[in-house]
């Protein structure tokens, strides 16, 4: 069978025949009460203390900053400007050649949605699930 061709019986519709993952388009931003109740799995994963450096995009600009730990659903960073819970965020995660064993860096470039936001010593922790991503080596 093609690799991409979907069973019907299989099928999930976030997934596309070339096997990304589409994102889901949120129409309102959840309030706390909701929002507590809608993400409990996003913290589930196991994290991982994981310092990459990070570029991000957002309706508040571009700017630079570094992960503060990573799972299979997800990123905590830390912003100097607020990012409101349900905005979407565009960010590309850098990887270090010499960590994943290959010649040059790779970039994973992720879109994704604020599921928390928190001020800690006057810079915002920002949680943002991966609604999707890709590898690109550069």
């Amino acid at each position: 069978m093609s690799n991409n061709i979907r069973s019907t019986e299989n099928a999930n519709p976030d997934v596309l025949d070339d096997g990304t993952i589409a994102a889901t388009k949120k129409t309102q931003v959840p309030n706390k009460k909701t929002r507590d109740l809608r993400y409990p799995d996003m913290q589930s994963a196991m994290r991982f203390p994981i310092k990459l450096p990070i570029s991000v995009k957002s309706k508040s600009g571009d700017s630079w900053t570094e992960s503060q730990n990573i799972s299979a659903n997800g990123v905590l960073f830390q912003m100097d400007s607020d990012m409101p819970v349900g905005s979407l965020v565009d960010f590309t995660i850098s990887l270090p050649a010499h960590i994943v064993g290959a010649d040059a860096d790779v970039q994973l470039d992720c879109r994704g949605r604020v599921v928390r936001s928190s001020e800690d010593g006057g810079r915002r922790g920002v949680g943002v699930v991966i609604d999707e991503y890709r590898f690109e080596r550069r």
